[in-house]
């Protein structure tokens, strides 16, 4: 550990002091631990599926988002057997608004290869589990500590917040990653693996939160460096993001009476597999007469109306702004290749991504939540 990349304003703690922090930080979890509707009680087994579940759910999104479609996929699926012999597209239409939708696509080829090539169990090691497909080196740390009580400490955002304020990790994200790894990892109980891990996620998520973090209420509030520096908010050090280049495009809606005419993305790529109304390329610099060129061709069409205003939706990777055109199709009107027509009241029976809820929505004059 060099000092550049963690600054301590005191005297290293010594061995005792440092080996008490896990049996601080599970004591206090004893007493605060939340209660998830994945996470086992005190005392029970947990159950690998609904960890792996809820592990996939929460990337890149929150606990209140996620809970109501965990809910949905165990009454639908209670273990990862039922879930393996699902369809992708139900899978994908029981996720449809979660977002990232190559979750939900890795998420059913992990249970049909749990199903298939491990009997329905999954493996209790993270080589084992890092060899299924949609499991990187953080969910297999997390399934193998809180299914299996392995000795591995999983790192999510709130435990990288929780650690690099203990050490004061002065090195930016996401360079300071290897080294937080190594320093949570000095955070495990000899036993109860899967607990540490817990604690400290609930940790960051109810006393370390990334503003006014509630440090008199922080079993380690007399042992935190960037606590005693005052720093604690600035931590933990991150690179300034770089926000992708504009993209733009058009999105034709076409109704026939009360059906909606749809079409399902390719199978690889952005919103793979999922619903769409017919749309141009997304491209950066694109102007509103090249995008209206890829307009879908049907006999018998009303003229197109461009609806006042945009849909402006943000990825991972870049924002997007969509012009969105109208028209009405006469009765009987056949659908293009590769398209469909489905009832405007069954489309939450559809794998429809948000952007193209807020198309529907714009297009229809519908409340964003009507076509959910």
């Amino acid at each position: 550990m060099s000092s550049r990349s963690v600054r301590k304003p005191k005297p290293e703690p010594s061995q005792p002091e440092t080996s008490s922090r896990p049996v601080a930080l599970l004591a206090w979890y004893d007493r605060h631990r939340r209660r998830l509707p994945w996470r086992a009680a005190p005392g029970e087994t947990s159950d690998p599926y609904r960890v792996w579940l809820s592990e996939i759910m929460l990337q890149q999104t929150t606990v209140k988002a996620v809970g109501p479609y965990f809910e949905k996929f165990v009454a639908r699926w209670p273990d990862v057997t039922a879930l393996g012999r699902a369809s992708q597209d139900d899978v994908l239409r029981m996720w449809a608004g979660l977002g990232y939708y190559s979750r939900a696509r890795n998420l059913h080829a992990c249970a049909v290869a749990v199903t298939r090539e491990h009997g329905g169990s999954f493996p209790d090691t993270e080589e084992g589990l890092r060899a299924l497909p949609g499991i990187g080196p953080y969910t297999a740390a997390a399934i193998a500590a809180i299914a299996f009580d392995r000795h591995t400490m999983p790192v999510d955002g709130n435990i990288e917040r929780v650690v690099s304020r203990l050490f004061a990790v002065e090195d930016e994200l996401p360079q300071a990653k290897p080294l937080i790894q190594q320093l949570a990892a000095t955070l495990l109980a000899n036993s109860r693996a899967g607990d540490s891990a817990q604690a400290l996620m609930d940790l960051g998520a109810s006393i370390c939160t990334p503003k006014k973090p509630a440090c008199s209420l922080c079993p380690f509030t007399e042992d935190c460096t960037a606590r005693l520096q005052g720093t604690q908010e600035t931590f933990p050090r991150k690179a300034p993001k770089k926000s992708g280049t504009l993209r733009r495009g058009a999105a034709f809606v076409v109704t026939r009476g009360e059906e909606l005419l749809v079409r399902s993305r390719p199978e690889k790529g952005l919103l793979g597999g999922m619903t769409e109304v017919p749309g141009s390329d997304w491209l950066a610099g694109q102007d509103d007469a090249a995008a209206k060129l890829q307009a879908p061709a049907l006999k018998g069409l009303s003229r197109w109306q461009r609806k006042m205003g945009v849909v402006t939706h943000v990825f991972t990777h870049f924002p997007l702004e969509l012009v969105v055109y109208t028209a009405n199709a006469a009765a009987r009107t056949g659908a293009p290749e590769g398209m469909r027509w489905v009832p405007v009241a069954t489309l939450a029976d559809e794998a429809l991504p948000n952007v193209m809820r807020k198309v529907i929505a714009h297009a229809l004059n519908l409340s964003a939540g009507s076509s959910s």
